[in-house]
């Protein structure tokens, strides 16, 4: 095992065990530091000892070859977390990150679908099929919910408190949360645990609430591609993802009244500026109510 291999596993532990990210976090931090790796072998540089020039030119070409402001401060986040690591391991006395901008996001509103959507994605699970109840029981979950793809996936049988009404939810970070289940949701996954029950169970997915046929945890590229086959069918043009059904509690939560700060807390969102994106969604609403409605609005005839 080189050094760099040695580095890159302390440094995912590191972000696991201390920082109590998820996997699929630490994997994208990983590929962030693989990418500077190879930058910096390539100018016969050590990441260990880089520069703040270096870590500059290494960002400018990233910057180059993706011009998404997302994954621009995604790359730049992953290269200061690797600097925080040497320090934390004192094998650097100072940040040479400490100094790099991040670039200025675009502040794109998340698709959001209207109640009718909602009935007509849930309308188009085949009941008939061997999966109908579970993708029904996963629809009614992610939307009654507002749970992350992650969350759903990873939901355990002793973490659902089917008598009390509630789930347990472990967040980000490690984060725990307490979320009402809806009667809605937890009849249709009463109908998914009889169809569970005749499966093959493999034996480290026991726990495991939402299983494929083979008895194996559902990955979240199957979940996304539920939902895109039952927009498909349910007719619906927007791109949507499991996320668009989250974006839809919260949204649909807010115009009917709920406070922001119960909705943060349902979300599980650390900051309330993350969530207060749904207002924008709402006043998008308002705005299109008064120039549909008000009479100053209308054209003359």
């Amino acid at each position: 095992m080189s050094d760099n291999d040695t580095l890159r596993k302390r440094y995912c532990g590191y972000l696991r065990l201390e920082r109590g990210m998820s996997l699929h976090s630490v994997e994208a931090y990983g590929q962030d530091l693989d990418k500077l790796s190879a930058y910096c072998e390539k100018n016969g540089i050590s990441v260990e000892t880089a520069t703040f020039d270096d870590l500059q030119a290494f960002v400018y070409e990233q910057f180059n070859a993706s011009t998404n402001p997302r994954t621009q401060s995604r790359i730049l986040s992953g290269v200061r977390s690797f600097y925080r690591f040497l320090l934390f391991l004192n094998y650097r006395d100072d940040d040479p990150s400490e100094l790099l901008e991040s670039p200025r996001k675009e502040h794109r509103l998340p698709e959001v679908l209207s109640l009718d959507e909602v009935d007509r994605l849930v309308g188009a699970v085949d009941l008939s099929t061997t999966e109908g109840h579970r993708n029904r029981a996963i629809l009614e979950m992610l939307y009654g919910s507002g749970l992350r793809v992650s969350e759903l996936t990873g939901l355990r049988l002793s973490d659902i408190f089917r008598n009390d009404g509630y789930l347990l939810i472990r967040g980000k970070g490690s984060k725990q949360r307490m979320v009402p289940i809806s009667p809605e949701a937890d009849k249709w996954f009463g109908y998914w645990l009889e169809d569970r029950s005749h499966l093959d169970i493999k034996k480290e997915a026991a726990d495991i609430a939402f299983l494929n046929h083979y008895g194996r945890k559902l990955t979240r590229a199957m979940i996304f591609t539920i939902i895109r086959r039952l927009a498909e069918k349910a007719g619906i043009r927007k791109v949507i993802s499991p996320h668009t059904l989250r974006h839809s509690f919260a949204t649909h939560l807010l115009q009917n009244g709920a406070d922001l700060r119960i909705i943060q807390q349902l979300l599980g969102h650390e900051q309330i500026t993350t969530t207060e994106i749904y207002t924008h969604l709402d006043i998008q609403d308002l705005r299109q109510a008064i120039m549909q409605y008000h009479p100053a609005n209308r054209n003359p005839s």
